[in-house]
């Protein structure tokens, strides 16, 4: 009776969001390989290079180098990110190109003699940037796993850059801001600007030069062409004379990794995460272990036990990561087998109280700070290699600042270290020692790229933005899809929730959670937040039995597709 039950309401769910998809994104078909993005452009860009016989990776790094044009908020090569990638045969890597922290910093680097931090600077001004890894990794994955020529890769972006494309109204918006912001900003106020000097209007057609002429330097030089010679120079000689740290011996040393995998499963599908410094793939597993032992047969999706059972998940996974996880060049003993066994969720899920919100502890551990302005892509080709890419500059636009000369964003992602060494409290800042800044460590990062697996093979795509909220939309689109069967356009828009242990607040999705919902989650303990919306999911799903490619871009991004052939 219950299998029958939970059958009727999986179908009433569907025929609902079926009935309502008018409010949803429409799903993408293909049958040859498809790309994912917050830009339609860099999607057409990556399927592009698909149609020239390029692989996944291939239109990864195309895709890549494009959104660094057309989508400057979070696209880039002055941030970071992790790249996961499975290969036809089911063999699964990763690439680590997180940013890492400048030669000359320190654990105090951010703090007034009084141990405070001095006017937000591990998130303002020049301070804030971390050695930029993108190109590094985009290169390393190119080197290990691409087919086509470096430079067909990354001409395309020239040519967006150097030819323009149509300035759309999300970046017009974007333009009006900065202009009225122009004295705090300088750099941002004219970045949007027109040949002429004014602010680029919708329909106009907007040219990048400067980014133009340094991806020449990257496309006809590799890796050295942004890491040596001019643009390294010019990188340093800006840094030097705004207040910034990063030198040229800081560019010269940085290295991207190839690292191995996390690996978890879930009721028959084998799920393939970023290790550390991620801690995405490490909380999505633990997360999906917990859930792998609710009978789901009692409890309805969306429904109060669901939310709860869910935040008490997020909860415990969160509290974990600020108590164990950091780069682990410089953190040995993390107990990653623990974290991700079947056993430890066991114990986790045996302390949950089903009527009763547990509380988070402040004096121990939370969450540190993250930025919101990180993007994905997902791509799978016509073997069947896949790809999930997530890289960022942390905050919207990052430090908002860069080289006229060069025509890109630097990232302010060392405001993502634990900024006061020893010091945890009831809000964001934690202080625990595995995050604490140090010379060329990578911060600790909540980006999640995953690839989930059936019998060997690419079953689910999925990446997106959202800052500390990333691992948690992450996680509730893996389960949507593996357990509730949703399609992954329905999976990427029902409600999300985010709790991350320290502040003890659970965010919703205003407008998608009842208020009854709302009042009986508060009646057992929960302290709630209104959010505007959690998380952009780019995703793909690929039929085992009729090899059909499905995608979705997340509604809240308006440039974004799924494009396929």
């Amino acid at each position: 009776m219950k299998i029958i039950i939970k059958s009727l309401f999986t179908f009433l769910l569907g025929l609902f969001l079926f009935t309502n998809s008018f409010i949803l994104n429409a799903q993408t078909y293909a049958k040859n390989g498809m790309v994912v993005t917050a830009s339609k452009i860099a999607s057409q860009t990556g399927v592009n290079i698909l149609k020239q016989g390029g692989n996944a990776v291939d239109a990864a790094i195309a895709t890549a180098f494009a959104l660094a044009v057309t989508h400057p908020t979070a696209g880039n090569i002055g941030g970071g990110g992790f790249m996961v990638f499975m290969n036809s045969e089911g063999k699964t890597t990763t690439i680590d190109f997180r940013e890492k922290a400048p030669l000359a910093s320190s654990e105090t680097m951010f703090l007034d003699e009084n141990g405070n931090i001095k006017e937000d600077s591990n998130h303002k001004g020049l301070l804030a940037v971390g050695v930029p890894g993108t190109v590094a990794g985009l290169y390393l994955a190119h080197q290990k796993y691409g087919t086509l020529p470096w430079k067909d890769l990354v001409q395309p972006a020239i040519h967006l850059a150097e030819n323009g494309f149509e300035f759309n109204w999300t970046l017009y918006r974007e333009a009006l801001y900065f202009n009225s912001i122009a004295e705090e900003y300088p750099f941002m106020a004219i970045f949007f600007n027109n040949e002429e000097g004014d602010i680029s209007q919708p329909g106009d057609t907007w040219k990048q030069p400067a980014l133009a002429n340094t991806l020449k330097q990257i496309r006809d030089h590799g890796r050295d062409g942004f890491y040596k010679g001019e643009v390294a120079k010019t990188i340093a000689n800006y840094m030097k004379a705004n207040g910034g740290i990063i030198t040229t011996e800081d560019l010269k040393e940085y290295d991207a990794i190839e690292r191995e995998p996390i690996k978890g499963t879930y009721k028959g599908f084998d799920i393939y995460g970023m290790p550390p410094p991620s801690s995405g793939g490490v909380a999505l597993i633990e997360m999906m272990n917990l859930m792998e032992l609710v009978d789901w047969d009692t409890i309805e999706f969306n429904s109060t036990e669901y939310v709860h059972i869910l935040t008490e998940a997020m909860r415990r996974a969160f509290a974990d990561r600020a108590e164990f996880l950091g780069d682990p060049d410089f953190n040995l003993d993390m107990p990653l087998d623990r974290l991700t066994s079947k056993e430890f969720a066991k114990n986790r899920f045996d302390n949950i109280n089903m009527e009763r919100a547990s509380l988070s502890d402040s004096t121990k551990f939370g969450q540190i700070y993250d930025g919101k302005n990180t993007t994905h892509l997902s791509v799978i080709d016509k073997d069947g290699n896949a790809v999930s890419l997530t890289y960022t500059l942390e905050n919207w636009y990052g430090v908002k600042m860069g080289s006229k000369e060069l025509g890109f964003i630097f990232n302010n992602e060392m405001g993502d270290f634990n900024p006061v060494p020893g010091v945890t409290t009831s809000g964001w800042q934690i202080g625990t020692k595995p995050n604490l800044v140090a010379p060329q460590k990578r911060m600790l990062s909540s980006m999640t790229p995953t690839i989930v697996a059936k019998d060997g093979k690419p079953y689910l795509i999925i990446g997106s933005p959202g800052g500390r909220t990333i691992i948690n939309t992450v996680f509730q689109t893996t389960l949507n899809v593996l357990e509730f069967n949703m399609p992954i356009n329905k999976a990427i828009e029902v409600m999300k929730i985010h709790h991350q242990w320290s502040p003890d607040v659970l965010d919703y999705e205003i407008d998608l959670m009842s208020p009854d919902t709302r009042k009986a989650l508060e009646s057992m303990g929960h302290t709630l937040q209104a959010s505007s919306g959690l998380g952009a999911l780019m995703g793909i799903t690929l039929n085992p039995e009729n090899k059909i490619i499905t995608g979705a871009a997340d509604s809240s991004r308006p440039e974004g597709a799924a494009v396929g052939y």
